[in-house]
């Protein structure tokens, strides 16, 4: 047979027909590359500023006023609380309010006019080692240069020589700056949003393709008790990965776990209950397996990228912080890293419970409301 340039053509007229009705695969090849353009042009920052902070000041003299102005007026730190309790600073630490505690201790002004050299405290939150470093970096040239307009008269001399204070760095929650501490609780919540979403965002489409979904809606069971049975199998699935995943956290990267297990179970039954909400909505939406992956690929790239398992949180800008506030893995990297590093207990962790709560009831809902019964 001869080559024909006709016969060409008409293919590829068919494959353009082809893929102009099948409308939500054009849209995720064209959305997801302008989601990894935009996430890595603008939300990725590796050199975070404006880190929240806590300062606990013991003595309000004048030098201790001077070092609270320089923080304030750094681009790395971002005073939103101030205190003369070390305690509740650091609660706020704890809970991930803030990153950072500086305290000033007392007779701070007196001790560097004798020149006795006093301590300067700052406590860092190394559950993300990269979050902080290079605030840290910056916090010892800060603070010495905050000091030199006020070292004037007979103090004159030290503001040419080294600090006249000595900073003293803590790394709490892991001093070692071990990153398998962080990554490896983060790779659980991937993984589970991975596989979750993917085998229930299949459960109705492999129904389509096979033939069988007119005898499921044929059966006299409600889409709720449809649903429930969907996904129940996948809850066991995901507690086996996730025991997998912690053993070997444990006994292979050496991750401490110093909160309660109970506490994160229950935290992981819901944070896998929330995943199979959303594949589920997946499932109601695509027509078949193809379909259903490139929407989990769709839902897991922001989960990977705007959740802070991958890049710092904190160093984001305001509008992808709004956007992983709405992501199950952001909530649920808080309370593993939280419980396992932090010994966070349910006081701390509920601030990320409710919305993991909220969400899996929204998810479940439009699920229930997108449920057909009719093929078409």
């Amino acid at each position: 047979m001869n080559f024909s340039l006709r016969r060409v053509w008409a293919i590829l007229v068919k494959e353009f027909l082809q893929m102009r009705r099948d409308r939500l695969t054009l849209g995720m090849v064209v959305v997801v590359p302008l989601m990894q353009l935009f996430m890595f042009g603008f939300a990725i920052n590796l050199n975070p500023k404006d880190l929240p902070a806590a300062i606990v000041i013991n003595d309000p003299g004048p030098f201790a006023r001077s070092i609270v102005a320089a923080l304030q007026n750094s681009t790395y730190f971002d005073i939103i609380a101030q205190t003369n309790d070390p305690k509740q600073a650091r609660q706020l630490l704890q809970r991930g309010k803030v990153v950072f505690v500086v305290e000033i201790p007392p007779n701070f002004s007196r001790d560097i006019v004798r020149g006795t050299r006093p301590d300067l405290l700052i406590e860092a939150d190394a559950t993300d080692p990269a979050a902080g470093s290079f605030a840290l970096a910056a916090f010892n040239t800060l603070a010495a240069s905050a000091l030199r307009d006020d070292l004037v008269g007979p103090l004159a001399a030290r503001a040419q020589g080294p600090p006249p204070f000595n900073t003293v760095s803590h790394l709490l929650y892991n001093p070692e700056s071990n990153t398998q501490y962080n990554i490896v609780p983060g790779l659980l919540a991937i993984i589970l949003t991975m596989t979750m979403v993917l085998m229930t965002c299949l459960a109705l489409t492999r129904e389509r393709e096979r033939g069988t979904y007119e005898n499921l809606i044929a059966m006299p069971a409600t889409p709720l008790e449809i649903m429930l049975g969907k996904i129940t199998p996948n809850i066991a699935v995901g507690a086996v990965q996730s025991a997998i995943i912690l053993l070997l956290a444990r006994f292979m990267f050496h991750v401490p776990m110093s909160g309660s297990l109970g506490l994160l179970g229950a935290a992981l039954a819901i944070y896998v209950v929330a995943n199979l909400a959303v594949g589920y909505v997946f499932s109601t939406v695509a027509q078949n397996q193809l379909q259903a992956m490139q929407m989990t690929t769709f839902f897991l790239l922001p989960a990977i990228l705007l959740s802070g398992f991958a890049f710092p949180f904190m160093g984001m800008p305001v509008w992808a912080r709004w956007i992983g506030e709405a992501l199950p893995a952001t909530h649920f990297l808080r309370i593993i890293r939280g419980i396992l590093l932090k010994d966070n207990g349910l006081p701390e962790i509920w601030p990320d419970i409710w919305p993991l709560l909220l969400f899996t009831l929204v998810m479940g809902t439009i699920a229930l409301l997108r449920f057909r019964r009719t093929l078409d």
